[in-house]
């Protein structure tokens, strides 16, 4: 597809006629720099626009207008922040083409998964505003009477959120939307590789009417110097970044000097079980949706998939034949299923990565190959592996490339799934209820789909355990990471004392 491009100054360019920011974001101003980042099309290799590149020092002005504007943002009542909120979801949806078309061109992912990730982050935002009048507190007798036991929620502080390319309208707004309906102030850091979709975000809020200073946004070509300023800094009371473990490991350390309360979403290595008595046909069609969406660059992704050896063989058949008829392309074009890689780095790991298993003695079934021409493009691939016992077979994949294990019994199932640094999302299919359950308990993974392959919804808590992260996003929980618990012990007379 021919894009059309026109950069009308600094301040914003024209993609396929809609109005992109390229600045900053500090303090309700607009805001430009010396220098600026390149963005660039995965699916040809061309440079779509330049954004702003944020310093420390500016990232740190951001965190300061956020800390000015945290009080006066914090004492708004419930209901006259729900109404901005519903005001900002109106704009967003006046906006949905051009959201799915950034997405496209600055992702690759096809037009069908970007209508898809704006329609569900859409619903987290309207999630988030029909919630912020109705966060509450409790409020109970002292265990030996004579005062009451208050407990009410304030909003944590003014917060950093770092979001990853992989799904920039979904991150941004299940993020922001979260910490503004608590009533924190925020510092939103794009992803390099996408940040024009999080400068549409954080332009809706800004045209919305969200006070300046409330929602600030920094792009930047040095995330780790950016970060780490903000990070040593006192004013900044929360982190929330969506990424890989070793980011997070390092946010983490930071975050510990000044005490910030974290949220991580980190990596995964999702397990997809399907045993003896499951729905083949349907464990193969969610089993395609779950590996090869986003090109398979998704933390959530079915990163080994488990087959009783009962049905292992009619699985693969299936599912070869599936994959064999998905279509690479531009994302554009609405036949294409699989979309580029987000970057050449990204391709040339995923060649390294399918030598390897080869050469460990997987069996190539089905691409292998980069697809010749402009643009990242990585064949829809299926290994089959002899074995569950090396070492690779935890690491996360986060390509467009399925890895098939063969096992003999459910304990060997579980007990493979579960081998693993990992503990984000694991999937299940199977036809008997008492079995998903007893297994669902044992899966050591904060989410768990039965007979499906995606999970993610508004209203439940997404995150997971060990290594793949901390806290929960969306649902109540989502609202509640950005809010502190207070007590209030409040004396009382008895009441012949009146």
């Amino acid at each position: 597809m021919s894009v059309a491009v026109e950069t009308t100054s600094p301040i914003e360019a024209r993609l396929n006629g809609h109005t992109v920011p390229l600045a900053l974001l500090i303090g309700g101003e607009w805001v430009t720099t010396p220098s600026s980042i390149p963005v660039v099309n995965p699916a040809d290799g061309s440079v779509l626009a330049h954004v702003a590149d944020g310093s420390p020092e500016q990232a740190l002005e951001a965190l300061a207008a956020a800390s000015e504007a945290a009080a006066s943002w914090r004492a708004w009542a419930p209901r006259k922040r729900a109404d901005l909120f519903h005001r900002a979801y109106a704009l967003l949806q006046e906006r949905a083409d051009a959201f799915a078309d950034i997405m496209v061109l600055e992702s690759g992912k096809p037009r069908a998964e970007a209508e898809g990730e704006f329609a569900l982050s859409s619903g987290f935002f309207l999630w988030y505003s029909e919630q912020v009048a109705h966060l509450h507190g409790t409020y109970q007798e002292g265990s030996p009477g004579g005062y009451r036991v208050i407990e009410t929620h304030q909003p944590v502080g003014p917060s950093l959120l770092i979001t990853p390319w992989n799904f920039p309208m979904l991150m941004s707004a299940r993020k922001a939307g979260a910490a503004l309906a608590a009533g924190c102030t925020v510092v939103m850091k794009s992803a390099r590789e996408t940040p024009l979709t999080a400068a549409l975000f954080a332009e809706v809020l800004h045209d919305a009417g969200f006070p300046a200073g409330v929602v600030n946004l920094i792009h930047t070509s040095d995330s780790g110097a950016v970060s780490s300023a903000v990070m040593a800094d006192d004013r900044l009371r929360k982190v929330s970044f969506t990424g890989s473990t070793g980011v997070g490991t390092t946010l983490l350390t930071q975050a510990a000097k000044n005490i910030v309360n974290a949220s991580m979403e980190l990596g995964g290595d999702g397990p997809f079980i399907v045993l003896d008595d499951a729905d083949v046909d349907l464990a193969v069609d969610q089993a395609i949706l779950c590996k090869f969406r986003n090109a398979g660059q998704a933390c959530v992704a079915a990163n080994r998939i488990i087959l009783h050896s009962a049905i292992a063989e009619e699985f693969t058949a299936k599912f070869v034949e599936k994959a064999r008829a998905l279509k690479v392309g531009d994302g554009f074009d609405p036949t294409v299923s699989v979309g580029p890689v987000i970057s050449e780095k990204q391709r040339d790991r995923v060649v390294r990565l399918v030598d390897s298993f080869q050469k460990a003695g997987a069996q190539l079934r089905l691409g292998g190959q980069v697809v010749e021409g402009p643009g990242f493009f990585y064949e829809p691939t299926v290994l089959t592996f002899p074995t569950h016992d090396h070492e690779f077979c935890n690491e996360e994949l986060f390509a467009p490339v399925a890895a098939l294990y063969t096992v003999d019994s459910i304990a060997e199932a579980v007990a493979f799934a579960n081998d693993t640094y990992y503990g984000l999302s694991a999937y299940l299919f199977t036809s008997d209820l008492s079995r998903a359950v007893t297994i669902a308990e044992n899966l050591e993974f904060g989410m768990v789909g039965v007979n499906r392959g995606i999970m993610a919804d508004p209203a439940a808590p997404f995150g997971g355990i060990k290594a793949s992260g901390l806290g929960r996003e969306g649902g109540h929980d989502g609202i509640y990471e950005f809010l502190e618990r207070k007590y209030i012990a409040l004396t009382v007379s008895e009441l012949g004392d009146l």
